[in-house]
């Protein structure tokens, strides 16, 4: 379990930074030293940084649900907070064997001006993120396929993902995706797994998500697949916990999916009115069978007519190179959020070789969206909510 070697750095983080608000506040007026103002904040300092681990133990009720959407709030603020505060203490040190050592840099003033501009930066950024994590753009490019669609010339698809429903995205977000692909008259809709954030029981509203999906308006449909988030587990900032070793998903997200109108695709490959093909592979990384074994893309390709246009929805884009060399003209996938937070949005580049937008691989065009939804904290610094729109065009 990651979470367990990361909890005594977040423990030390959490304290730092109390620590170094207590050195501002004193710094600003005398009254913030006493023992009456410091007890409250320690209080709710310490409550607000177990707000994941209480929301992991409490039924589900409206309570818990505005504690966990309060606690993916908490952890961007601390992580924010955290960032612009080791980088002023660090400007400090290196400013202390320096020249600057004798400026106002460290005087009462000086420190009360940093404490300052520390909180602010972090409060724009932190509130920037919100509101730029609820606002779902629309990316579009463009693919041309060397084969013939019957009738079809051309093609828009549009490639959904990650909305991760439940921990901290509800109906609203996804009333407003639904709106979003309505405006693009879709011929198809592709979905790119981790619909769910390992649980279904914990949907805000059910019934008005399922509404919105059935709402969407595609010429052949949705089609989805299931990614590592679509798993009952247990789940605390951000990190799945496994209590009775399974990793099956469950039978309450198949039900779901069905009430939504999507055609669920678990490592099956369908033909659409007889002009292309739609391979749905498992995610490579929770199956979710009990075998824990998923075919791999030449099972699935093997004996279909590859003179037709094939498309592969694949929650993770990996295996890159193994499904262009299937015979796959385009690769639809998610699951890397793009980073979603700065400076997150760094080391995923280097992760995966297409960590978002599209790439060719030989033959190959791979998609990636930076999906709709968030994963841990309800914030977007860096990157976008978005769908991907894709106008295909058949020149075969």
């Amino acid at each position: 379990m990651i979470f367990l070697f990361l909890l005594p750095l977040y423990l030390a983080g959490v304290i730092y930074m109390l620590l170094r608000f207590f050195y501002w506040v004193k710094n600003c007026h005398h009254v913030f030293n006493w023992i009456h103002f410091k007890i409250p904040v320690a209080v709710w300092f310490s409550a607000s940084s177990l707000t994941p681990l209480i929301v992991l133990l409490l039924p589900k009720n409206a309570v818990t649900i505005v504690i966990r959407r309060y606690s993916t709030y908490w952890i961007g603020i601390l992580l924010y907070l955290l960032m612009f505060i080791a980088l002023f203490d660090l400007i400090r040190l290196i400013a202390k064997h320096t020249k600057l050592k004798n400026t106002m840099l460290f005087t009462r003033v000086g420190i009360i001006s940093a404490g300052s501009i520390v909180a602010m930066c972090a409060a724009a950024v932190c509130i920037y993120g919100f509101l730029n994590a609820r606002h779902i753009v629309v990316t579009n490019y463009e693919a041309e396929v060397n084969k013939s669609c019957g009738d079809m010339k051309n093609m828009k698809v549009v490639l959904i993902a990650d909305t991760h429903m439940g921990y901290a995205i509800g109906a609203d977000q996804i009333e407003q995706m639904a709106e979003r692909i309505n405006e693009q008259d879709a011929d198809l809709v592709v979905f790119a797994g981790d619909i769910f954030d390992n649980s279904y029981k914990n949907l805000d509203d059910p019934e008005r998500i399922a509404k919105a999906f059935r709402s969407i308006k595609s010429k052949y449909g949705i089609y989805a697949v299931f990614g590592n988030h679509d798993i009952e587990e247990q789940i605390l900032m951000g990190f799945t916990f496994r209590y009775d070793g399974k990793q099956e998903n469950a039978r309450g997200m198949y039900d779901f999916i069905e009430k939504c109108g999507i055609k669920l695709l678990t490592d099956e490959t369908v033909l659409v009115d007889d002009k292309f093909y739609i391979v749905g592979r498992r995610d490579g990384e929770k199956v979710g069978t009990p075998d824990g074994k998923r075919k791999s893309i030449e099972e699935l390709t093997e004996g279909i007519d590859k003179s037709k246009p094939v498309f592969v929805i694949a929650h993770e884009p990996d295996e890159l190179q193994e499904t262009a060399d299937a015979g796959a003209d385009i690769d639809f996938s998610g699951h890397t959020h793009d980073g979603q937070l700065f400076p997150l949005t760094i080391p995923v580049r280097l992760m995966w070789e297409n960590p978002c937008g599209m790439i060719t691989k030989d033959d190959m065009y791979s998609l990636v969206t930076s999906g709709v939804g968030v994963y841990g904290p309800f914030m977007r610094v860096g990157t976008h909510a978005e769908i991907a729109v894709l106008d295909i065009s058949f020149t075969g």
